[in-house]
């Protein structure tokens, strides 16, 4: 049986919670009285099926269903997750609360998605405070995995724990802030960085653009990976954070911001911001610089992945779970029937894996078929840990045969066999499907070799004898079309 969540709001913010919600196999019940909420949600959503799947090497679970529902009584029926996303003004807050505390479950968790309000003005007047958290995400909230939980004493501790680890099995990052404060922690830098632009726009320093430009081509891209003390740090050399402080601590001293004094919004302000910002992403719609975002998003998130570093690290973690349970974590001795082919890889093809044409490029066959490689040497034991000790298999010839198309978003699976094998040598055979057939074939001839002297030797014998039973239960099947075939042989 499905978990249900509730959301509460279905602008931006509400959208962004139903699609990560959705996306992740739970069903989501949305109550919003815009009479454009379900168009509203069904564009966000669209914009989260084409970009958040690719962020996993591993095929999400099934979608979640989606319903909107005409009270708010209906919307948190059942809910055990209930994430409300109003307009900031509190006594919506509260009147909102009031609603959902009236018809939902008395163990229902009922995150608040505010930027601003603490949790103890949240909580006023409830009949039941302990219920009610912030949960504060970032926007698009199905792809960023910051999320901040900030708590009172009225919330009990197991509860807090829960709601952290469904954050968690969302692929979020639950940040838990013990101690309220007004904006919680990260929109206090935002704010702060925010006035000084106004600021440097007003004194007519720099554009809208040119500001932007300071941040995503500089110190923005830094602390995506790194954030902010730790950017310090490496700032400081060999000598740390110390010697950091102490060669720039002084220059807190120095006239360089106006932090605390906050130009007015007048009419002239608020005109040449506008203005600016017209002239400089204006050529495109909303949706569009959503889906730029999204790409620039994704790329940059799977390159920190790629690294095991920051945001990526949190996703490579995430897909270790999702694997967990499927035929993709098993062992060669757990595999019952080794007569038949292995699944090797299950995925999406991700936005970054495709070209002009918007199908997947050459290269990523190749990376999908290494990974099928990677991943059957995983199963036979030639893991991590193997390979720490000195000893791997390195490819030493591949056919690819590229017999459909494939675009982003298509779920892909490879299945392995053994054509051989045994001793230094391994050769397998990996066939690509999507949801129309076959897409490519693969062929790999790999050997056996010592890291420490970089020539070919033989496999442990623990490794050899998994492989040689797939040798050995393969060898009647019938040899697949195409092997053995070399660039420009005739086609059957």
């Amino acid at each position: 049986m499905k978990n249900t969540a509730a959301i509460i709001g279905g602008g931006v913010i509400g959208g962004g919670w139903a699609a990560r919600f959705l996306l992740n196999g739970w069903d989501a019940q949305v109550f919003d009285p815009d009479p454009q909420a379900e168009r509203k949600i069904s564009e966000v959503l669209a914009n989260a099926r084409r970009s958040l799947p690719g962020l996993s090497e591993v095929v999400l679970p099934a979608e979640g269903d989606l319903r909107f529902c005409a009270t708010i009584g209906e919307a948190v029926d059942g809910a055990l997750w209930i994430q409300e996303s109003v307009p900031e003004r509190l006594e919506i807050k509260h009147q909102t609360f009031a609603a959902i505390q009236e018809g939902c479950r008395s163990d229902a968790i009922i995150g608040s998605s505010t930027s601003g309000f603490k949790p103890s003005e949240l909580q006023q007047g409830a009949e039941r405070p302990g219920q009610i958290m912030v949960s504060h995400p970032f926007n698009p909230v199905y792809l960023l995995p910051l999320v901040e939980v900030v708590t009172t004493d009225a919330n009990e501790p197991e509860d807090v724990e829960r709601a952290r680890k469904v954050l968690k099995s969302l692929g979020m990052h639950p940040l838990h802030l013990k101690k309220e404060i007004d904006a919680h922690v990260a929109d206090r830098f935002l704010e702060a960085v925010w006035r000084e632009a106004l600021w440097l726009v007003k004194d007519g320093i720099a554009t809208t653009e040119e500001i932007d430009d300071a941040i995503r081509y500089g110190f923005g891209i830094r602390w995506a990976q790194m954030g902010l003390f730790e950017t310090y740090r490496v700032a400081g050399g060999e000598a740390g954070m110390k010697h950091f402080m102490a060669q720039f601590g002084p220059a807190l001293k120095w006239p360089w911001t106006k932090l605390m004094d906050v130009p007015d919004f007048d009419d002239a302000l608020v005109d040449l911001i506008a203005g600016q910002s017209d002239a400089q992403s204006g050529a495109y719609s909303i949706r569009e610089l959503e889906q730029i975002r999204d790409n620039n998003l994704v790329s940059m998130m799977r390159a920190l992945k790629a690294q095991d570093w920051g945001a990526g690290a949190l996703l490579k973690a995430h897909d270790v779970e999702l694997r967990q349970g499927t035929e993709l974590a098993v062992r060669a001795a757990e595999i019952e029937d080794p007569a038949q082919p292995v699944l090797t890889v299950n995925r999406t093809i991700p936005l970054d894996w495709t070209d002009y044409n918007g199908h997947m490029n050459e290269a990523r066959y190749l990376q999908a078929f290494a990974d099928a490689t990677d991943r059957f040497m995983e199963l036979i034991g030639c893991d991590a840990a193997y390979i720490a000790k000195g000893g791997s298999y390195f490819t030493a010839e591949t056919h690819i045969r590229h017999i459909d198309e494939a675009q982003a978003g298509t779920i892909i699976e490879v299945h392995t066999r053994v054509l051989g094998g045994g001793g230094k040598k391994m050769h397998l055979w990996h066939e690509m499907y999507g949801p129309h057939g076959l897409i490519a074939t693969g062929e790999h001839f790999l050997l056996h070799v010592s890291l420490e002297t970089r020539k070919p030797s033989d496999a442990s014998p623990e490794i050899d004898a998994a492989l040689r039973r797939f040798v050995e239960a393969q060898k009647a099947l019938p040899l697949p079309d195409g092997a053995g075939r070399g660039v420009g042989a005739p086609r059957s």
